[in-house]
């Protein structure tokens, strides 16, 4: 007996609007046609086990809450469908089919699916400090690193308690005068200038002042602003959230709460709703967005990654930071793609070459191993430091999302749409490609295989 036909145009459209997305953007991300998803909202057509799979993929926090059903069927679908695992990449006919008189079945390759995603996660990080000589137990920044991680880099009361604190500006007056008037009403801090060359932003409780170092350039030094009134008014919720954190070292905690300021302070320089609907009508042209915001480029990249509030998300991206060493310094991912936690990263990504051309933008079109394709774009930044004796920050950061988002992401209009992509990975000593001409290092755990009467680029093979 064929199974039933799933009929959920209503809550497809209601999905859709609630995320603020037009037809032709959702039917770009499920890679169907504009007239083939109007039919399916106007009830003409079901939706078939493929739609299914990529409305799971597409929008995995949402489907799921459309019907509870269907849902899992269609979890358990993308899990079987993994392209990460060896195996057809369509759903078998047959296979929906006993999905759905077998829910446990469905259950457990969901979870199956979620602990191998897990493990292999596990794994890169084993082989990467193995292979980079670090020591088992986590750094202190490494774990608030991955506290921030695995919080999805977005932390709700804070972004709302701020969201609302910058309501209480003044609306004709500009976010420096309105944080230091506040700072001075509220908290008796009065701003002061530094001499520069010592500490950005110093606070002094007993004599209520606030030193800022003026040879800041102007975003940063609101930034260093706005970190100090979050910590005077979002105390609470600072101290509450690192209380209920699972960091036990000493160090991990006070530098979470350094972490959530900054936090905070992003979130009231560039409140959640304003920044994610001009995020969209920008279609995320930085430069558009920080003058709008008049914060710097990383601030608003960064700004960018925390857009994943539940029911009004910004389009998934990945944000990172990489000085001229290679190093990845800050990170985050809300989509597949993922950082090397230790060393440089792959040596064919974009954002190495904008490191050497400060203040120019770069695009490309990049795939991982796993067959995802993104957009992605780099620029290299140059911070002064305000004296020939001290050498300026260099250093480049990259804004990215999955290729099916390209119609949202301005950087996407350089590239031709069937181009080639680069093919990236995290690092080499995680990167599985077996034919990479840039290769450093064999994969970790790998076995070399070297043949004396042959000499490719790199001089060996693994497996």
């Amino acid at each position: 007996m064929p199974y039933p036909r799933l009929f959920a145009g209503r809550q497809l459209r209601a999905l859709r609007r609630r995320l603020g997305l037009t037809q032709a953007e959702t039917a770009m991300r499920l890679g169907i046609s504009t007239s083939y998803l109007s039919q399916i909202e106007n009830g003409d057509r079901p939706i078939t086990e493929l739609v299914q799979v990529a409305l799971a993929r597409a929008f995995p926090r949402d489907w799921g809450l459309v019907d509870e059903d269907s849902g899992m069927i269609a979890a358990a679908l993308a899990a079987a469908t993994d392209p990460a695992i060896d195996g057809p990449a369509r759903p078998d006919p047959g296979l929906h089919k006993v999905l759905r008189q077998q829910p446990q079945l469905a259950h457990r390759l969901i979870a199956l699916h979620a602990a191998f995603t897990r493990v292999e996660a596990q794994v890169r990080v084993l082989d990467d400090r193995a292979a980079t000589g670090q020591a088992v137990g986590r750094q202190p920044w490494e774990a608030v690193r991955d506290w921030f991680h695995d919080a999805g880099n977005y932390i709700d009361a804070l972004d709302r308690a701020a969201e609302t604190l910058a309501t209480a500006f003044p609306a004709d007056a500009t976010p420096r005068r309105a944080i230091a008037e506040r700072l001075q009403s509220r908290h008796r801090v009065t701003v002061e200038a530094g001499a520069g060359g010592g500490a950005l932003r110093a606070f002094d409780p007993a004599r209520r002042t606030l030193r800022i170092d003026r040879t800041l350039p102007p975003e940063s030094a609101l930034f260093q602003l706005a970190h100090q009134l979050a910590l005077l008014e979002l105390a609470e919720i600072i101290d509450a959230t690192v209380a209920v954190s699972t960091l036990s070292d000493d160090a991990a905690r006070r530098l979470l709460s350094v972490g959530l300021a900054n936090y905070a302070a992003g979130a009231l320089l560039m409140p959640y709703a304003a920044f994610r609907d001009a995020a969209r009508d920008e279609r995320h042209d930085i430069d558009r967005l920080r003058q709008r915001f008049g914060v710097s480029f990383e601030q608003a990249c960064h700004r960018l990654s925390t857009l994943q509030r539940p029911g009004v998300e910004g389009i998934p991206v990945f944000f990172c930071r990489v000085d001229m060493a290679g190093n990845i310094t800050k990170r985050h991912s809300a989509t597949a793609l993922e950082f090397a936690r230790f060393g440089g990263a792959c040596p064919l990504w974009i954002v190495h070459e904008a490191v050497a051309i400060p203040d120019r933008i770069l695009v490309q079109r990049a795939e991982t191993p796993d067959g995802v394709r993104y957009v992605t774009m780099a620029k290299g930044l140059v911070k002064p430091s305000g004296s020939f004796t001290r050498s300026p920050r260099r250093y480049a950061v990259t804004l990215g999302c999955e290729e099916a988002h390209a119609a949202d992401f301005v950087y996407a209009d350089e590239l031709r749409p069937d181009g080639h992509a680069t093919p990236i990975g995290s690092s080499c000593r995680i990167c599985p490609r077996p034919t990479c001409d840039q290769r450093a290092f064999p994969p970790a755990a790998s076995i070399i295989e070297i043949d004396p009467n042959a000499r490719a680029v790199v001089p060996y093979g693994f497996r």
